[in-house]
């Protein structure tokens, strides 16, 4: 495991940069997750404009104006934060060794957040003053959909992590009412559908504020979601940060975090026995989840089961002979590496979506089939995940399950009204046209 790009560079390609310890590795893949679905959006929301299906807004612009003061203010304050977080982390001594505590603290450099701020404020003031008109001049601009992705990644990575975090706290209650603050500023503990419900609102109301429709840019923006999803999945990978699956008692950790199929039918027990605090810490008792898979059709050890070794949350047990500063823990019984899963059926979900994307002309409809794909993919997978059960009526489903089901029956419903949606706009669009 890679908890960030240090450790994977210096493994990889034997460079020793310490800069390199800010950047989390779940944090990078979810950033090139967000520029890849970003890419995708602009080519299908190009080639659905060139369709007709989408139009332009004209808006009124004043250009030549010089830098007003609250630009100058909100630059000088990015600058400021990025000056006293990230430059402060080469700054203070010892931030490096662990930049993720240190980001999230409320230290740091106060003179390179000064220096910054206005840095970027003088950079905004000359940006603004090289286009200066001796008079500024009103002009209308057209503004197409595909220009306002960069504002849609904007507001899909901010609500999108708020409603991450928040349903994170709601799924893992205990957790969060004995450290309240703690929770909610860390940097691990997301949960991929409430990041998927609070920015599809804030998208909502952003659309609707621009008259542009919800359900054409969902269909628009369906493939680039599956593939945010599964290259995200990356990240939870190769970070190890806890989103991993159930023990595969079919197999026993080595000491240097290797997988072994278990040699005794006990094994499991024995190992379980050995590492009963732990246990108990993760489930509350030793009444732990697990099945157990022997690998088939000659494929690795890996793919059924993986101990984490360097995971970046710590858990588990020392890690024999590890020389890292930090992250030298693996879980003492191996599980099914579900992100790793995950990865390899959403992108091939992805292609499949890509792929068939032009053969929907009811709005809707490719949607709902992503609402399907996606809802029945992690349905599956929850079952072998470790996860915070409801207790309900009998049953006990996790947050996802719940999520995903409504997920399924939704995209069926859509995928069935979607036509009546349709004809009901042509038909006003007639009344409209007759009424004019």
């Amino acid at each position: 495991m890679y908890p960030n790009l240090y450790y994977l560079c210096k493994d990889l390609f034997g460079w020793n940069l310490p800069a390199l310890k800010i950047i989390n590795t779940f944090g990078f893949c979810v950033a090139i997750s967000f520029l890849g679905a970003a890419w995708l959006l602009i080519k299908e929301l190009k080639r659905k404009q060139a369709l007709g299906d989408f139009t332009y807004k004209e808006v009124t612009i004043t250009a030549g104006e010089p830098a007003k003061p609250l630009e100058l203010i909100i630059n000088f304050v990015l600058g400021y934060l990025l000056g006293y977080k990230i430059l402060g982390v080469f700054i203070i001594k010892g931030a490096l060794n662990d930049p993720q505590e240190f980001i999230f603290s409320s230290q740091g450099s106060l003179p390179a957040g000064i220096l910054l701020g206005l840095f970027f404020a003088g950079l905004k003031w000359w940006e603004k003053n090289k286009k200066k008109l001796p008079a500024p001049e009103k002009r209308i601009i057209r503004i197409w959909p595909s220009d306002r992705v960069g504002d849609m990644t904007l507001i899909a990575a901010i609500f999108g992590f708020a409603g991450a975090k928040i349903f994170d706290n709601l799924e893992n209650w205990d957790r969060f009412i004995k450290d309240p603050i703690g929770n909610l500023f860390s940097p691990s503990g997301l949960t991929f559908y409430g990041g998927l419900i609070v920015a599809s609102l804030a998208l909502w109301y952003y659309f609707r504020k621009n008259n542009i429709s919800f359900i054409k840019i969902a269909d628009a923006i369906a493939p680039a979601l599956m593939f945010a999803y599964g290259w995200g999945r990356v990240g939870c990978q190769v970070a190890g940060d806890g989103d991993w699956g159930i023990i595969n008692s079919a197999f026993v950790t080595n000491a240097n975090g290797g997988v072994q199929l278990a040699n005794t039918p006990d094994a499991f027990a024995r190992t379980l026995a050995e590492n009963t605090s732990f246990y108990l810490t993760q489930f509350g008792s030793l009444n732990v989840p697990h099945a157990s898979v022997k690998p088939f059709l000659d494929l690795p050890n890996w793919l059924f089961a993986y101990s984490y070794p360097h995971n970046v949350n710590n858990e588990g047990v020392p890690l024999f002979g590890c020389t890292w500063d930090y992250y030298c823990n693996h879980l003492p019984l191996p599980v099914f590496p579900t992100p790793l899963y995950e990865i390899v059926v959403c992108l091939i979900l992805f292609g499949i979506l890509w792929s068939i994307r032009k053969r929907f002309t009811i709005p809707g409809r490719m949607f709902a089939v992503y609402l399907i794909m996606n809802g029945v993919e992690r349905f599956l997978i929850e079952h072998i995940r470790v996860n915070t059960q409801y207790h309900f009526l009998g049953l006990n489903p996790t947050q996802a399950e719940i999520i995903s089901l409504v997920l399924i029956i939704a995209g069926i419903f859509l995928y069935w009204y979607a036509p009546k949606m349709k004809f009901k706009k042509e038909q006003r669009q007639k009344a409209n046209q007759s009424t004019a």
